[in-house]
């Protein structure tokens, strides 16, 4: 039985990465808002330039059912740090049942481990895309999904990047709220997963089991969007496999006085 990735783990890398690139980031002022109010599309015209990756390796030498790992990734020419980020981000991404760091730093030096401890059927593939874009932000969203030989099914993984393109950071939680709201970024977290469960039919059958089993946890995988700001579960976290990663969206009317003025569009 495959053991989920270590969640604490993972998170505590990308978010502690992130962090040390947050550190530093300050806003712009609070009366210019970096969410204006365009579509997506619209919106993603203003926002970086981006060029596809994607290849797909087979374990050199390997005949026959083989190690297999892929990618479908993004960079961003002439933003080496951001390109930098999410290749050494997805590589943090992976490890299953890990207690330590990986021996490993990005995608290539994953590859090489990889091929040295794979089993014969073991499958990853790290994919990023930009999910949201405009002259202001770009927020990316890595995947995780890792498959090992014997296994039901295989494992995924998410996380979100928000990145400042003015500051050239990652901004995290901390630098998005308003002092003193994290709780109350929690409590409207909150809200939104109870109407979420009210309309999933798989809940619905035996709420109060569903709640026991999948019981509500806060996140700080959250992604700036034209309409308020995703959180993004792995699966297992609030909902059973066959419900695949969980989004939840909290409306920016629902976060007025929570997150800073500059991160609500005007």
């Amino acid at each position: 039985m495959i053991k989920c990735i270590n969640n604490a783990l993972r998170i505590a890398l990308v978010a502690g990465a992130a962090g040390m690139l947050a550190a530093c980031a300050s806003g712009p002022s609070p009366n210019i808002s970096l969410i204006p109010v365009e579509t997506a599309d619209q919106a993603s015209k203003e926002g970086l330039f981006t060029q596809a990756v994607k290849w797909e390796h087979k374990k050199p030498g390997c005949k026959g059912d083989c190690p297999v790992l892929k990618l479908d990734s993004v960079v961003f020419p002439g933003i080496p740090r951001l390109t930098e980020f999410v290749d050494h981000a997805l590589a943090m991404m992976t490890g299953i049942g890990n207690n330590q760091p990986p021996p490993y730093i990005n995608i290539a030096e994953y590859e090489d481990y990889f091929w040295k401890t794979a089993a014969q059927r073991d499958s990853t593939l790290l994919a990023a895309k930009t999910r949201y874009r405009n002259k202001h932000l770009t927020v990316v969203e890595l995947n995780t999904w890792q498959y090992l030989t014997g296994a039901a099914h295989g494992i995924s993984a998410t996380q979100f990047l928000n990145w400042d393109n003015t500051t050239g950071k990652v901004l995290g939680l901390t630098n998005v709220l308003e002092p003193g709201q994290h709780a109350a970024y929690v409590a409207a977290l909150k809200d939104v997963h109870g109407r979420w469960l009210a309309t999933n039919p798989v809940a619905l059958e035996d709420p109060e089991t569903y709640k026991r089993i999948w019981p509500f946890q806060a996140s700080n995988n959250f992604a700036f969007t034209d309409q308020g700001l995703v959180v993004k579960y792995d699966s297992y976290l609030i909902a059973p496999y066959s419900s695949g990663q969980p989004e939840l969206l909290i409306p920016y009317s629902a976060l007025k006085g929570i997150l800073r003025p500059e991160f609500i569009p005007a």
